[in-house]
Protein backbone atom coordinates (compact mmCIF):
# COMPACT_ATOMS: atom_id res chain seq x y z
CA UNK A 1 0.00 0.00 0.00
CA UNK A 2 1.33 3.35 -1.02
CA UNK A 3 1.62 6.33 1.27
CA UNK A 4 2.53 9.85 0.22
CA UNK A 5 4.90 10.95 3.01
CA UNK A 6 5.97 14.55 3.31
CA UNK A 7 9.59 15.64 3.06
CA UNK A 8 11.97 16.17 5.96
CA UNK A 9 11.73 19.69 7.46
CA UNK A 10 9.27 20.58 4.69
CA UNK A 11 6.86 22.80 6.63
CA UNK A 12 6.80 24.77 9.85
CA UNK A 13 3.78 22.85 11.06
CA UNK A 14 5.75 19.61 10.71
CA UNK A 15 8.49 20.97 13.00
CA UNK A 16 5.94 22.24 15.48
CA UNK A 17 4.26 18.85 15.49
CA UNK A 18 7.49 17.06 16.39
CA UNK A 19 8.53 19.78 18.79
CA UNK A 20 5.50 19.03 20.91
CA UNK A 21 5.89 15.27 20.56
CA UNK A 22 9.56 14.86 21.51
CA UNK A 23 9.41 16.67 24.86
CA UNK A 24 8.28 15.26 28.13
CA UNK A 25 4.55 16.01 28.35
CA UNK A 26 3.90 19.18 30.36
CA UNK A 27 0.97 19.54 32.75
CA UNK A 28 -2.30 20.13 30.91
CA UNK A 29 -2.29 23.71 29.64
CA UNK A 30 -5.05 26.08 30.52
CA UNK A 31 -5.40 27.06 26.86
CA UNK A 32 -5.54 24.51 24.04
CA UNK A 33 -2.85 26.27 22.00
CA UNK A 34 -0.36 26.80 24.85
CA UNK A 35 3.06 25.18 24.29
CA UNK A 36 6.35 25.07 26.17
CA UNK A 37 9.37 27.10 25.12
CA UNK A 38 12.12 24.52 25.41
CA UNK A 39 14.74 24.79 22.59
CA UNK A 40 14.25 22.62 19.53
CA UNK A 41 16.92 19.89 19.07
CA UNK A 42 18.85 19.58 15.79
CA UNK A 43 16.79 18.07 12.92
CA UNK A 44 18.80 14.88 12.66
CA UNK A 45 18.33 14.17 16.37
CA UNK A 46 14.69 15.13 16.19
CA UNK A 47 14.00 12.65 13.38
CA UNK A 48 16.09 9.74 14.59
CA UNK A 49 15.66 9.49 18.35
CA UNK A 50 13.60 6.34 19.01
CA UNK A 51 12.70 7.30 22.58
CA UNK A 52 9.48 9.02 23.59
CA UNK A 53 7.26 7.48 20.91
CA UNK A 54 5.00 9.99 19.16
CA UNK A 55 1.24 9.89 19.50
CA UNK A 56 0.92 9.64 15.69
CA UNK A 57 3.05 8.06 13.04
CA UNK A 58 5.46 10.81 11.92
CA UNK A 59 6.09 11.27 8.24
CA UNK A 60 9.82 10.65 8.72
CA UNK A 61 10.88 8.19 11.37
CA UNK A 62 13.65 5.85 12.41
CA UNK A 63 12.29 2.38 13.15
CA UNK A 64 13.82 0.51 16.04
CA UNK A 65 13.85 -3.18 16.80
CA UNK A 66 10.59 -4.94 16.15
CA UNK A 67 10.75 -6.41 19.63
CA UNK A 68 9.03 -3.25 20.89
CA UNK A 69 5.46 -3.46 19.60
CA UNK A 70 4.61 -0.09 21.18
CA UNK A 71 7.10 1.83 19.08
CA UNK A 72 4.14 3.18 17.07
CA UNK A 73 1.09 4.57 18.85
CA UNK A 74 -2.06 4.14 16.80
CA UNK A 75 -4.20 7.23 16.30
CA UNK A 76 -7.93 7.19 15.66
CA UNK A 77 -7.37 9.82 12.98
CA UNK A 78 -5.35 7.46 10.79
CA UNK A 79 -7.29 5.62 8.06
CA UNK A 80 -7.70 1.91 8.49
CA UNK A 81 -5.41 1.30 5.52
CA UNK A 82 -2.63 3.20 7.30
CA UNK A 83 -3.13 1.53 10.67
CA UNK A 84 -3.03 -1.94 9.11
CA UNK A 85 0.34 -1.52 7.42
CA UNK A 86 2.55 -4.56 8.05
CA UNK A 87 5.43 -3.79 10.40
CA UNK A 88 7.81 -6.55 9.25
CA UNK A 89 8.36 -8.56 6.11
CA UNK A 90 6.71 -11.57 7.71
CA UNK A 91 3.51 -9.54 8.11
CA UNK A 92 3.27 -8.73 4.39
CA UNK A 93 0.41 -10.48 2.61
CA UNK A 94 0.87 -11.32 -1.07
CA UNK A 95 3.94 -10.80 -3.30
CA UNK A 96 4.94 -14.41 -2.57
CA UNK A 97 7.53 -14.58 -5.35
CA UNK A 98 9.16 -11.30 -4.36
CA UNK A 99 9.34 -12.26 -0.68
CA UNK A 100 10.13 -15.97 -0.89
CA UNK A 101 12.71 -17.35 1.51
CA UNK A 102 15.48 -17.37 -1.10
CA UNK A 103 14.57 -14.02 -2.65
CA UNK A 104 16.89 -11.05 -2.98
CA UNK A 105 15.05 -9.11 -0.28
CA UNK A 106 15.03 -11.93 2.28
CA UNK A 107 18.75 -12.54 1.76
CA UNK A 108 19.51 -8.83 2.07
CA UNK A 109 17.52 -8.61 5.32
CA UNK A 110 19.26 -11.62 6.84
CA UNK A 111 22.64 -10.05 6.04
CA UNK A 112 21.54 -6.52 7.01
CA UNK A 113 22.82 -5.34 3.62
CA UNK A 114 19.92 -3.52 1.98
CA UNK A 115 20.55 -2.71 -1.71
CA UNK A 116 19.16 0.26 -3.59
CA UNK A 117 15.95 -0.84 -5.28
CA UNK A 118 12.98 0.42 -7.31
CA UNK A 119 9.59 -1.03 -6.34
CA UNK A 120 7.31 -0.98 -9.38
CA UNK A 121 3.67 -1.99 -9.16
CA UNK A 122 0.05 -0.85 -9.23
CA UNK A 123 -1.41 1.22 -6.38
CA UNK A 124 -2.27 -0.63 -3.18
CA UNK A 125 0.09 -3.56 -3.72
CA UNK A 126 2.41 -2.78 -0.79
CA UNK A 127 5.31 -0.72 -2.14
CA UNK A 128 5.52 1.71 0.79
CA UNK A 129 4.74 -1.00 3.34
CA UNK A 130 7.43 -3.30 1.98
CA UNK A 131 9.99 -0.49 1.99
CA UNK A 132 9.32 0.23 5.67
CA UNK A 133 9.14 -3.46 6.57
CA UNK A 134 12.54 -4.07 4.95
CA UNK A 135 14.21 -1.58 7.28
CA UNK A 136 12.36 -2.76 10.38
CA UNK A 137 13.15 -6.40 9.62
CA UNK A 138 16.81 -5.66 8.87
CA UNK A 139 17.16 -3.79 12.18
CA UNK A 140 15.67 -6.74 14.04
CA UNK A 141 18.52 -9.02 12.94
CA UNK A 142 20.67 -7.96 15.90
CA UNK A 143 21.94 -4.45 15.25
CA UNK A 144 19.89 -1.39 14.35
CA UNK A 145 22.05 -0.31 11.44
CA UNK A 146 19.49 1.63 9.37
CA UNK A 147 17.08 4.49 9.81
CA UNK A 148 14.16 5.18 7.48
CA UNK A 149 13.49 8.59 5.92
CA UNK A 150 10.47 9.00 3.66
CA UNK A 151 9.92 11.63 0.97
CA UNK A 152 7.28 12.03 -1.71
CA UNK A 153 8.09 13.34 -5.17
CA UNK A 154 4.63 14.92 -5.15
CA UNK A 155 5.54 17.41 -2.40
CA UNK A 156 9.32 17.70 -2.35
CA UNK A 157 12.10 18.89 -4.64
CA UNK A 158 15.87 18.73 -4.96
CA UNK A 159 16.37 20.99 -1.92
CA UNK A 160 14.50 18.51 0.27
CA UNK A 161 16.61 15.69 -1.12
CA UNK A 162 19.82 17.63 -0.40
CA UNK A 163 18.69 18.33 3.16
CA UNK A 164 17.87 14.67 3.69
CA UNK A 165 21.23 13.60 2.26
CA UNK A 166 23.11 16.10 4.47
CA UNK A 167 21.24 14.80 7.53
CA UNK A 168 22.13 11.26 6.45
CA UNK A 169 25.83 12.16 6.36
CA UNK A 170 25.71 13.73 9.82
CA UNK A 171 23.68 10.86 11.22
CA UNK A 172 26.15 8.31 9.86
CA UNK A 173 29.12 10.13 11.40
CA UNK A 174 27.44 10.41 14.78
CA UNK A 175 25.64 7.07 15.05
CA UNK A 176 27.38 4.84 12.47
CA UNK A 177 24.03 4.10 10.89
CA UNK A 178 23.07 4.37 7.26
CA UNK A 179 19.92 6.08 6.04
CA UNK A 180 17.40 4.38 3.80
CA UNK A 181 15.87 7.20 1.76
CA UNK A 182 12.46 6.20 0.43
CA UNK A 183 11.00 8.30 -2.40
CA UNK A 184 7.37 7.65 -3.24
CA UNK A 185 6.12 8.44 -6.77
CA UNK A 186 9.72 8.69 -7.98
CA UNK A 187 8.55 8.88 -11.61
CA UNK A 188 7.28 12.41 -10.94
CA UNK A 189 10.87 13.68 -10.67
CA UNK A 190 12.33 14.99 -13.92
CA UNK A 191 15.68 13.91 -15.32
CA UNK A 192 17.82 16.44 -13.46
CA UNK A 193 16.01 15.70 -10.19
CA UNK A 194 16.59 11.98 -10.62
CA UNK A 195 20.25 12.63 -11.42
CA UNK A 196 20.68 14.23 -7.98
CA UNK A 197 20.51 10.75 -6.42
CA UNK A 198 23.32 9.27 -8.49
CA UNK A 199 26.41 10.40 -6.54
CA UNK A 200 24.97 9.68 -3.08
CA UNK A 201 23.83 6.21 -4.11
CA UNK A 202 27.23 5.52 -5.61
CA UNK A 203 29.28 6.66 -2.59
CA UNK A 204 27.00 4.86 -0.14
CA UNK A 205 25.72 7.94 1.66
CA UNK A 206 22.18 6.58 1.38
CA UNK A 207 20.40 3.41 0.42
CA UNK A 208 17.79 4.46 -2.11
CA UNK A 209 14.34 2.86 -2.37
CA UNK A 210 12.00 4.32 -4.96
CA UNK A 211 8.34 3.47 -5.52
CA UNK A 212 6.53 4.00 -8.80
CA UNK A 213 3.32 2.97 -10.50
CA UNK A 214 4.75 3.75 -13.95
CA UNK A 215 7.05 1.65 -16.11
CA UNK A 216 10.62 2.52 -15.01
CA UNK A 217 11.88 1.99 -18.56
CA UNK A 218 9.82 4.96 -19.69
CA UNK A 219 9.94 7.26 -16.66
CA UNK A 220 13.29 6.73 -14.91
CA UNK A 221 16.70 7.69 -16.29
CA UNK A 222 19.06 4.91 -17.28
CA UNK A 223 21.86 5.89 -14.83
CA UNK A 224 19.44 5.58 -11.91
CA UNK A 225 18.20 2.20 -13.14
CA UNK A 226 21.77 0.96 -13.46
CA UNK A 227 22.35 1.68 -9.75
CA UNK A 228 19.13 0.04 -8.53
CA UNK A 229 17.44 -3.32 -8.84
CA UNK A 230 13.91 -3.07 -10.22
CA UNK A 231 11.49 -5.32 -8.32
CA UNK A 232 8.01 -5.82 -9.76
CA UNK A 233 4.91 -6.09 -7.58
CA UNK A 234 1.72 -7.69 -8.87
CA UNK A 235 -1.90 -6.85 -8.03
CA UNK A 236 -3.03 -8.80 -4.97
CA UNK A 237 -5.15 -11.88 -5.53
CA UNK A 238 -8.65 -11.87 -4.01
CA UNK A 239 -7.67 -14.37 -1.31
CA UNK A 240 -4.77 -12.11 -0.31
CA UNK A 241 -7.11 -9.14 0.01
CA UNK A 242 -9.57 -11.27 1.96
CA UNK A 243 -6.83 -12.18 4.43
CA UNK A 244 -5.95 -8.50 4.86
CA UNK A 245 -9.59 -7.57 5.43
CA UNK A 246 -10.11 -10.31 8.01
CA UNK A 247 -6.94 -9.22 9.77
CA UNK A 248 -8.42 -5.72 10.00
CA UNK A 249 -11.72 -7.06 11.31
CA UNK A 250 -10.10 -9.22 14.00
CA UNK A 251 -7.35 -6.85 15.21
CA UNK A 252 -8.60 -5.23 18.47
CA UNK A 253 -5.72 -2.72 18.75
CA UNK A 254 -5.52 -1.10 15.32
CA UNK A 255 -8.24 -2.79 13.30
CA UNK A 256 -11.76 -1.89 12.27
CA UNK A 257 -13.13 -1.63 15.81
CA UNK A 258 -10.79 1.28 16.51
CA UNK A 259 -12.58 3.28 13.81
CA UNK A 260 -15.88 2.95 15.69
CA UNK A 261 -14.70 3.69 19.21
CA UNK A 262 -16.51 1.57 21.79
CA UNK A 263 -18.94 0.15 19.25
CA UNK A 264 -18.46 -3.48 18.26
CA UNK A 265 -18.47 -4.52 14.62
CA UNK A 266 -19.43 -7.66 12.75
CA UNK A 267 -18.68 -8.11 9.04
CA UNK A 268 -20.51 -10.64 6.90
CA UNK A 269 -18.62 -13.06 4.68
CA UNK A 270 -20.48 -11.74 1.64
CA UNK A 271 -19.23 -8.21 2.29
CA UNK A 272 -15.64 -9.37 2.64
CA UNK A 273 -15.86 -11.48 -0.50
CA UNK A 274 -17.41 -8.63 -2.49
CA UNK A 275 -14.71 -6.15 -1.49
CA UNK A 276 -11.86 -8.59 -2.11
CA UNK A 277 -13.06 -9.47 -5.61
CA UNK A 278 -14.00 -5.96 -6.72
CA UNK A 279 -11.01 -3.90 -5.57
CA UNK A 280 -8.82 -4.91 -8.57
CA UNK A 281 -6.05 -6.16 -6.30
CA UNK A 282 -5.74 -2.83 -4.46
CA UNK A 283 -5.67 -3.48 -0.71
CA UNK A 284 -5.97 0.22 0.10
CA UNK A 285 -9.23 0.48 -1.85
CA UNK A 286 -10.59 -2.60 -0.05
CA UNK A 287 -9.62 -1.37 3.43
CA UNK A 288 -10.98 2.12 2.83
CA UNK A 289 -14.25 0.66 1.55
CA UNK A 290 -14.43 -1.64 4.57
CA UNK A 291 -14.00 1.31 6.91
CA UNK A 292 -16.71 3.28 5.10
CA UNK A 293 -18.97 0.21 5.24
CA UNK A 294 -18.48 0.02 9.00
CA UNK A 295 -19.31 3.72 9.36
CA UNK A 296 -22.50 3.17 7.35
CA UNK A 297 -23.46 0.24 9.54
CA UNK A 298 -22.66 2.22 12.71
CA UNK A 299 -25.06 4.96 11.60
CA UNK A 300 -27.89 2.43 11.82
CA UNK A 301 -27.20 1.61 15.44
CA UNK A 302 -29.95 3.00 17.69
CA UNK A 303 -29.21 6.14 19.67
CA UNK A 304 -30.67 4.62 22.83
CA UNK A 305 -27.63 2.43 23.20
CA UNK A 306 -29.52 -0.87 23.35
CA UNK A 307 -27.71 -2.13 20.25
CA UNK A 308 -23.93 -1.85 20.56
CA UNK A 309 -22.91 -3.90 17.51
CA UNK A 310 -22.55 -2.56 13.96
CA UNK A 311 -23.26 -5.27 11.41
CA UNK A 312 -21.65 -4.73 7.98
CA UNK A 313 -23.69 -6.38 5.24
CA UNK A 314 -23.22 -6.82 1.50
CA UNK A 315 -25.29 -3.74 0.68
CA UNK A 316 -23.00 -1.63 2.89
CA UNK A 317 -19.96 -2.87 0.98
CA UNK A 318 -21.60 -2.13 -2.37
CA UNK A 319 -22.55 1.35 -1.23
CA UNK A 320 -19.01 2.01 0.03
CA UNK A 321 -17.25 0.76 -3.08
CA UNK A 322 -19.69 2.46 -5.49
CA UNK A 323 -18.11 1.90 -8.93
CA UNK A 324 -14.81 0.29 -9.78
CA UNK A 325 -11.94 2.51 -10.81
CA UNK A 326 -10.41 1.24 -14.03
CA UNK A 327 -6.65 1.57 -14.24
CA UNK A 328 -6.18 3.61 -17.40
CA UNK A 329 -3.94 6.53 -18.23
CA UNK A 330 -4.17 7.97 -21.71
CA UNK A 331 -0.58 9.19 -21.44
CA UNK A 332 0.82 6.18 -19.58
CA UNK A 333 1.72 2.57 -20.10
CA UNK A 334 -1.78 1.16 -19.61
CA UNK A 335 -2.94 3.15 -22.64
CA UNK A 336 -0.45 1.30 -24.84
CA UNK A 337 -1.08 -2.04 -23.15
CA UNK A 338 -4.80 -1.91 -23.91
CA UNK A 339 -4.52 -0.74 -27.51
CA UNK A 340 -1.95 -3.49 -28.05
CA UNK A 341 -4.36 -6.05 -26.61
CA UNK A 342 -7.15 -4.80 -28.90
CA UNK A 343 -4.92 -4.89 -31.98
CA UNK A 344 -3.60 -8.38 -31.27
CA UNK A 345 -7.08 -9.74 -30.50
CA UNK A 346 -8.40 -8.48 -33.86
CA UNK A 347 -5.33 -9.86 -35.61
CA UNK A 348 -6.05 -13.22 -33.99
CA UNK A 349 -9.68 -13.06 -35.23
CA UNK A 350 -11.06 -13.20 -31.68
CA UNK A 351 -14.08 -10.91 -31.85
CA UNK A 352 -15.07 -11.55 -28.22
CA UNK A 353 -11.72 -10.50 -26.80
CA UNK A 354 -11.58 -7.57 -29.23
CA UNK A 355 -14.88 -6.14 -27.99
CA UNK A 356 -13.81 -6.67 -24.37
CA UNK A 357 -10.60 -4.66 -24.79
CA UNK A 358 -12.50 -2.01 -26.72
CA UNK A 359 -14.91 -1.57 -23.80
CA UNK A 360 -12.01 -1.46 -21.33
CA UNK A 361 -10.57 1.47 -23.24
CA UNK A 362 -13.86 3.32 -23.58
CA UNK A 363 -14.80 2.83 -19.93
CA UNK A 364 -11.36 4.12 -18.98
CA UNK A 365 -12.09 7.38 -20.82
CA UNK A 366 -10.22 6.90 -24.10
CA UNK A 367 -11.16 9.25 -26.92
CA UNK A 368 -13.25 7.38 -29.52
CA UNK A 369 -11.47 9.09 -32.43
CA UNK A 370 -8.14 7.69 -31.25
CA UNK A 371 -9.58 4.17 -31.33
CA UNK A 372 -11.16 4.83 -34.75
CA UNK A 373 -7.81 5.99 -36.16
CA UNK A 374 -6.20 2.78 -34.97
CA UNK A 375 -8.94 0.79 -36.68
CA UNK A 376 -8.26 2.59 -39.97
CA UNK A 377 -4.61 1.62 -39.69
CA UNK A 378 -5.52 -1.99 -38.83
CA UNK A 379 -7.80 -2.24 -41.88
CA UNK A 380 -4.82 -1.76 -44.18
CA UNK A 381 -2.05 -3.27 -42.10
CA UNK A 382 -3.69 -6.55 -41.08
CA UNK A 383 -6.72 -7.04 -43.36
CA UNK A 384 -5.34 -5.36 -46.44
CA UNK A 385 -6.03 -6.92 -49.83
CA UNK A 386 -7.80 -9.93 -48.30
CA UNK A 387 -10.85 -7.66 -47.84
CA UNK A 388 -10.40 -4.21 -49.39
CA UNK A 389 -13.83 -3.16 -48.10
CA UNK A 390 -12.47 -3.24 -44.54
CA UNK A 391 -10.83 0.14 -45.12
CA UNK A 392 -14.19 1.58 -46.16
CA UNK A 393 -15.72 0.23 -42.96
CA UNK A 394 -12.98 1.75 -40.81
CA UNK A 395 -13.11 5.17 -42.49
CA UNK A 396 -16.89 5.23 -42.19
CA UNK A 397 -16.52 4.31 -38.52
CA UNK A 398 -14.19 7.26 -37.96
CA UNK A 399 -16.56 9.67 -39.69
CA UNK A 400 -19.55 8.40 -37.70
CA UNK A 401 -17.64 8.74 -34.42
CA UNK A 402 -16.65 12.26 -35.43
CA UNK A 403 -20.16 13.61 -35.80
CA UNK A 404 -21.91 11.41 -33.22
CA UNK A 405 -19.44 11.35 -30.34
CA UNK A 406 -19.80 9.38 -27.12
CA UNK A 407 -21.81 7.56 -25.93
CA UNK A 408 -23.76 7.06 -29.18
CA UNK A 409 -20.70 6.02 -31.20
CA UNK A 410 -19.81 3.11 -28.92
CA UNK A 411 -21.82 0.57 -30.91
CA UNK A 412 -20.29 1.87 -34.16
CA UNK A 413 -16.82 1.20 -32.81
CA UNK A 414 -17.92 -2.24 -31.65
CA UNK A 415 -19.35 -3.06 -35.10
CA UNK A 416 -16.14 -2.05 -36.82
CA UNK A 417 -14.00 -3.96 -34.33
CA UNK A 418 -16.11 -7.08 -34.84
CA UNK A 419 -15.96 -6.72 -38.66
CA UNK A 420 -12.17 -6.35 -38.65
CA UNK A 421 -11.71 -9.26 -36.24
CA UNK A 422 -13.84 -11.59 -38.39
CA UNK A 423 -12.43 -10.42 -41.74
CA UNK A 424 -9.82 -12.47 -43.63
CA UNK A 425 -6.30 -11.21 -43.00
CA UNK A 426 -3.38 -10.35 -45.25
CA UNK A 427 -0.23 -8.45 -44.42
CA UNK A 428 1.17 -8.58 -47.94
CA UNK A 429 0.98 -4.80 -48.38
CA UNK A 430 2.52 -4.24 -44.95
CA UNK A 431 5.43 -6.56 -45.77
CA UNK A 432 5.85 -5.00 -49.20
CA UNK A 433 6.19 -1.58 -47.62
CA UNK A 434 8.78 -2.88 -45.17
CA UNK A 435 10.84 -4.54 -47.91
CA UNK A 436 10.75 -1.44 -50.11
CA UNK A 437 11.74 0.82 -47.21
CA UNK A 438 14.66 -1.44 -46.42
CA UNK A 439 15.81 -1.35 -50.05
CA UNK A 440 15.64 2.45 -50.17
CA UNK A 441 17.25 3.08 -46.78
CA UNK A 442 20.06 0.62 -47.37
CA UNK A 443 20.55 1.79 -50.97
CA UNK A 444 20.10 -1.74 -52.29
CA UNK A 445 19.48 -0.31 -55.75
CA UNK A 446 21.99 2.52 -55.27
CA UNK A 447 18.89 4.75 -55.35
CA UNK A 448 19.40 5.31 -59.03
CA UNK A 449 17.58 7.97 -61.00
CA UNK A 450 14.28 7.20 -62.67
CA UNK A 451 14.88 5.31 -65.98
CA UNK A 452 14.50 7.63 -68.96
CA UNK A 453 11.57 5.76 -70.50
CA UNK A 454 9.54 6.31 -67.32
CA UNK A 455 10.13 10.05 -67.16
CA UNK A 456 7.60 12.59 -68.31
CA UNK A 457 8.59 14.82 -71.24
CA UNK A 458 6.47 17.99 -71.20
CA UNK A 459 9.05 20.06 -73.15
CA UNK A 460 10.88 19.68 -76.46
CA UNK A 461 14.27 19.73 -74.74
CA UNK A 462 13.31 16.82 -72.47
CA UNK A 463 12.18 14.79 -75.45
CA UNK A 464 15.49 15.50 -77.22
CA UNK A 465 17.40 14.34 -74.13
CA UNK A 466 15.50 11.06 -74.19
CA UNK A 467 12.81 11.51 -71.59
CA UNK A 468 9.92 9.11 -72.26
CA UNK A 469 11.70 7.42 -75.19
CA UNK A 470 10.67 3.79 -75.80
CA UNK A 471 7.88 3.95 -73.21
CA UNK A 472 5.02 1.66 -74.20
CA UNK A 473 1.54 2.98 -73.37
CA UNK A 474 0.11 -0.07 -71.65
CA UNK A 475 -3.58 0.43 -72.55
CA UNK A 476 -2.59 0.31 -76.22
CA UNK A 477 -0.44 -2.78 -75.78
CA UNK A 478 -1.33 -4.65 -72.58
CA UNK A 479 0.90 -7.61 -73.40
CA UNK A 480 4.02 -5.56 -74.01
CA UNK A 481 7.00 -6.40 -71.82
CA UNK A 482 8.78 -3.45 -70.24
CA UNK A 483 10.61 -2.85 -66.98
CA UNK A 484 9.53 -0.36 -64.32
CA UNK A 485 12.32 -0.85 -61.75
CA UNK A 486 15.84 0.63 -61.92
CA UNK A 487 18.36 -1.70 -63.61
CA UNK A 488 20.02 -2.62 -60.28
CA UNK A 489 16.69 -3.82 -58.84
CA UNK A 490 15.59 -5.97 -61.75
CA UNK A 491 13.99 -9.16 -60.41
CA UNK A 492 13.25 -7.76 -56.95
CA UNK A 493 9.78 -8.71 -55.64
CA UNK A 494 8.32 -6.62 -52.84
CA UNK A 495 4.61 -7.54 -52.94
CA UNK A 496 3.68 -11.20 -52.62
CA UNK A 497 0.18 -11.29 -54.08
CA UNK A 498 -1.93 -13.25 -54.48
CA UNK A 499 -0.68 -14.95 -51.33
CA UNK A 500 -0.98 -18.70 -51.03
CA UNK A 501 -2.82 -18.22 -47.72
CA UNK A 502 -4.55 -14.89 -47.25
CA UNK A 503 -4.77 -15.24 -43.48
CA UNK A 504 -1.00 -15.58 -43.26
CA UNK A 505 -0.36 -12.70 -45.67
Amino acid sequence: MDHHSSSQNSTASFISHHQNQNKNPPPPPTHPTQTTTAPLPPPHQLLSTPTSPPSKRPKVFAPSSTSNPHNHTISNDEPLSERMRPRTIDDVIGQDLLLSQNSLLRSAIRCSRIPSIILWGPPGTGKTSIARAIVTSANSQGSSSYRFVSLSAVTCGVKDVRDAVEDARKFKLKNSKRTVLFLDEVHRFNKSQQDSFLPVIEDGTIVFIGATTENPSFHLVTPLLSRCRVLTLSPLNPHHVQTILMRAVNDPDKGLSKSLGSLGVDVSEDAVEFLSTNCDGDARVALNALEISAATAAARVGSDGDLRLASVELDDAKEALQSKHLAYDRAGEEHYNLISALHKSMRGSDANASIYWLVRMMEGGEQPLYIARRLVRFASEDVGLADPLALNQAVSCYQACHFLGMPECNVILAQCVAYLALAPKSISVYRAMGAAQKAVRESVGQNEGVPLHLRNAPTKLMKEVGYGKDYIYTPDNPTANQSFLPPSLQGYKFLDWPASNANNG
